[in-house]
């Protein structure tokens, strides 16, 4: 009997402890997440994680003009018929300056097929045509929203946990570069929790490092590098970035020639080549021109649509005023454009403008006889004007004085009084807009008048 009810205790025991173990697995322990300890699978650090860690695909943008993948070295491209093999960096480097020749000129490039682009997430891709380019690119965000921050890096080996629901650890990984840990992500399921081993150390581009010791800290850490900087997001031809500040430091260093001008796609250059612009602070910003023409405009630098634009408003130079896009400063250029128009300044701190004062336009005055014309170069006779101490003897093709009158400067304006004859309706004020030692331009309201020096 004694037996019987031994084994009868033993039994309720093991009954009652596999009851207890099948309660436990039917209702797990519920606890509260601690997000300092762990992440959810949609939380905003570890978000933050793996755009830090995915494959930053901008640096070859001048080729597939899309961020979220690289095209795998080494693949070739035709430029205007010659054909280039790109096997690294330096033949990223090559291909720009080669396009820079030919900026502003008709041009084509040309992806030779079939290519192998790597993706974000490090997948790798086989792309047969430019069609299949495209379509791929659409996935990426025009504007330099891509997958991927590139301020800042992971300082590797480092060491993550993932955790099931009830906090039971399910894996203990060691990554040591980026790749892994982002695979590592794109392997994990909706209700995986996930935990690094912290310190974790980060590393910025310029080398400085910080660490992270909670996950809030991580969250803000990243959050700050991803807006500190764009290597070269924006999905456009031949870009390179910088910042609106860098672009305003520049500009007032020193005048900036216009060595470049393309407008409605005709080639100008040759008629503004002896044009620049001089930038100061406080917004102002003066155009000279030719034979010492010059007016004042202001000038401004905002963010519009991810880009860095320069604004121009001058008083009288109308067909620079604009919101310029511009998208190089290096090597002493500074590059934009708005459509079809396009500038190209390069910087030079020994320009001298030639400045159109009383000085300057008494002295070439006085040297030589000068034609009147219109700015078409015609006239309603043909007249030679002496401006000789400071008199106007007005002579017509026979060599015989049809008028005559006086002239003052002040400034850069110029008053004609006395004349009473030929040119009499040419008395009073007149702005000089250019003084060449061969050319002057004057003004007064409407009307312009060009004097050329004749020598004979």
């Amino acid at each position: 009997m004694k037996k019987c009810f031994k084994f009868s205790l033993v039994a309720f025991l093991l009954a009652l402890i596999m009851a207890l173990t099948s309660c436990q697995d039917e209702e797990p322990f519920v606890e509260t997440i601690d997000e300092e300890q762990t992440l959810s699978f949609d939380s905003t650090a570890l978000e933050l994680m793996k755009e830090t860690v995915s494959n930053d695909g901008s640096y070859d943008n001048i080729v597939d003009g899309a961020s979220c993948f690289d095209i795998q070295f080494p693949y070739s491209v035709v430029v205007n018929d010659v054909e280039l093999t790109i096997d690294s960096m330096d033949g990223l480097q090559v291909l720009e300056e080669i396009l820079d020749d030919v900026e502003g000129f008709e041009s084509t490039m040309d992806i030779v097929f079939p290519i192998t682009v790597t993706m974000a997430d490090y997948t790798e891709v086989t792309i047969n045509s430019e069609e299949d380019l495209q379509k791929t690119a659409l996935e990426c965000v025009e504007g330099g929203i891509d997958a991927d921050i590139e301020c800042i890096d992971v300082v590797y080996p480092a060491t993550v946990f993932t955790y099931n629901p009830n906090f039971q650890q399910t894996a203990s990984v060691l990554v040591g570069h980026d790749a892994e840990l982002r695979r590592f992500f794109a392997g994990l399921e909706e209700t995986d929790l996930v935990s690094f081993d912290f310190p974790l150390t980060l590393k910025y581009t310029d080398s400085t490092e910080v660490v992270a010791n909670t996950n809030t800290e991580l969250a803000d850490i990243l959050s700050q590098a991803k807006e500190a900087c764009d290597e070269d997001d924006d999905n456009d031809y031949n870009d390179d970035d910088f910042t609106q500040e860098q672009l305003d430091s520049v500009l007032v260093q020193c005048p900036w020639e216009l060595v470049q001008v393309q407008m409605q796609s005709a080639d100008q250059s040759e008629q503004y080549d002896t044009y620049a612009f001089s930038f100061e602070e406080g917004g102002k910003v003066t155009s000279y021109g030719k034979n010492g023409y010059n007016t004042e405009g202001a000038w401004s630098t905002a963010i519009e649509d991810y880009r860095v634009v320069l604004k121009l408003d001058f008083e009288a130079a109308n067909q620079f005023n604009n919101t310029w896009k511009v998208y190089e400063i290096k090597e002493g250029k500074i590059k934009m454009f708005v459509e079809d128009n396009f500038l190209v300044l390069e910087k030079d701190c020994d320009y001298e403008p030639l400045i159109c004062n009383a000085e300057t336009i008494e002295n070439r005055l006085s040297v030589c006889n000068w034609r009147i014309t219109d700015e078409k170069g015609e006239f309603f006779e043909d007249l030679l004007i002496d401006f000789a101490e400071k008199q106007m003897l007005v002579y017509d093709t026979n060599e015989k004085v049809v008028d005559e009158g006086s002239w003052e400067i002040e400034g850069n304006m110029l008053t004609f009084t006395g004349l009473s004859r030929n040119l009499a309706n040419y008395i009073g004020d007149w702005q000089v807009l250019e003084c060449g030692e061969e050319e002057m331009k004057i003004q007064r309201y409407e009307e312009v008048v060009v004097l050329t020096k004749v020598c004979n």
